[in-house]
């Protein structure tokens, strides 16, 4: 698991759960507890603000605990609570960013045969890198080569279209192999620094 995960695929005992949705303190406590800091890091990522992605984990627990009776185990608790999370930060992005496609340079949406631009970034590089996309560009790339949302998922999101997922997954992509590659030039990193940081598994 890469140090860049969210780490958010924590299975929760059915004896916790079934306590949590009888609204059980100490049970709904284990709940927040395990999944803080997995909400925290990923809200980060969508954001890119850390007092945004505070109070996007803090909005998305509240909504957990207010809903938590709804859940009825037909998927992983984590996956039902991590869009719980994403919601979150997508409504987040369109209420302060009107949630725009931001301009991002022409590119071919035909994958090419190099190794996707992360394989061979360090984490540091990759931070940087990420910070400089437009904000709904990387939480499309982040859900797809993360989270492993299809386009399908990442278009009922978002509102958009799944075209409009692949087109950003695709032109991000580009941009982010741009921004790897002029870091690279400019900050070489050793052997020991490289770390694979995403996977490209669809």
């Amino acid at each position: 698991m890469s140090v860049t995960d969210t780490n958010f695929r924590i299975d929760v005992p059915a004896t916790v759960l079934a306590r949590a949705r009888r609204g059980e303190m100490s049970a709904l406590e284990a709940l927040y507890r395990l999944f803080e800091r997995p909400a925290y890091t990923l809200a980060l990522r969508l954001l890119g603000q850390p007092e945004a992605a505070r109070e996007v984990m803090h909005d998305a627990m509240l909504r957990m605990l207010e809903r938590i009776g709804q859940f009825r185990s037909d998927a992983p608790f984590w996956s039902w609570l991590r869009r719980i999370l994403v919601n979150e930060a997508l409504m987040k992005l369109r209420r302060e960013r009107g949630l725009t496609c931001e301009p991002l340079p022409e590119a071919d949406d035909t994958p090419g045969s190099s190794p996707a631009p992360w394989l061979l970034a360090d984490t540091q590089a990759l931070e940087a890198a990420l910070a400089r996309l437009p904000a709904l560009t990387r939480s499309v790339l982040w859900l797809y080569h993360v989270e492993q949302y299809t386009h399908a998922e990442i278009a009922e999101l978002t509102g958009k279209s799944a075209s409009f997922s692949k087109s950003q997954v695709a032109r991000g992509t580009q941009r982010l192999r741009e921004l790897l590659t002029a870091g690279a030039t400019a900050h070489a990193p050793t052997t020991a620094e490289v770390t694979p940081c995403l996977s490209a598994t669809h």
